[in-house]
């Protein structure tokens, strides 16, 4: 089971998408075990403040490093996990990707720290494993995307999706967006399924399936390509495509 721990000081902003679809019924199937810390209880300030003016002026205000750390350590003294991969909702982070969710997925105990106000004071850092960003864009805070990296992550455990198959072959995960798919009727509204989806030749079918996947990636996603180990198959394909597109 993986255990998954968030430190925000919203948490009714998970209780909603961390209880439905594939990550409830993860729960549910006791495949994941979600916990929910609102740090400003750890805080050590008679009113509960957990943020503060920064040393040396500047505008808004740091979360302090004490409500983290002590958050952290109620969380180190509930579970027996060996290694936690503790991960920092930042805009300064690594960008989040589909290896990145599946780096986290092969992890026992991930620990997400949901930021707020203008940022963090810089001994938090030195409490993570991981800084990560889901964009090159600011939100409010870390919780949207914390709960789009769970949930990226989560579906890639083992029995969440009941066919990992389906995981493998996403968008991403091959290195090429994924090919266009159908299912029935063959024909609505006079647009037809490809012909050779239908034909029950599994060898023609995988073939057009990765040309097309190539085809998808080349005209919407060039830059993957730049950094895809191909066989000659797929450059061939690929050549084929760049001629049909021309």
């Amino acid at each position: 089971m993986m255990r998954i721990d968030i430190l925000t000081l919203f948490p009714r902003m998970f209780e909603g998408p961390m209880g439905e679809s594939i990550i409830g019924k993860a729960v549910e199937k006791n495949l994941l075990e979600i916990n929910v810390s609102n740090f400003r209880e750890f805080s050590d300030n008679k009113h509960q403040a957990v943020d503060d003016y920064p040393y040396g002026g500047g505008a808004g205000m740091l979360l302090k490093v004490q409500p983290i750390y002590d958050n952290l350590k109620a969380i180190d003294q509930e579970t027996s996990a060996a290694q936690k991969r503790v991960i920092l909702l930042d805009p300064a982070g690594k960008p989040f990707d589909q290896k990145m969710a599946e780096e986290f997925s092969s992890e026992e105990h991930l620990v997400f720290i949901c930021g707020h106000y203008e940022g963090y004071d810089e001994r938090i850092r030195s409490l993570v494993t991981d800084e990560v960003s889901l964009g090159d864009y600011v939100l409010t805070g870390g919780e949207l995307g914390a709960m789009v990296m769970i949930d990226a992550t989560v579906r890639l455990l083992p029995d969440v999706l009941g066919n990992n198959t389906s995981a493998q072959t996403d968008s991403h995960s091959t290195g090429l967006l994924e090919h266009p798919q159908y299912t029935r009727p063959a024909e609505f509204n006079g647009m037809k399924v490809p012909e050779v989806l239908t034909n029950g030749n599994h060898k023609l079918i995988a073939q057009w399936q990765l040309k097309e996947s190539l085809r998808r990636t080349y005209l919407r996603r060039p830059d993957m390509l730049e950094k895809l180990k191909m066989t000659d198959e797929m450059k061939k394909l690929l050549e084929e495509v760049k001629k049909e597109e021309e």
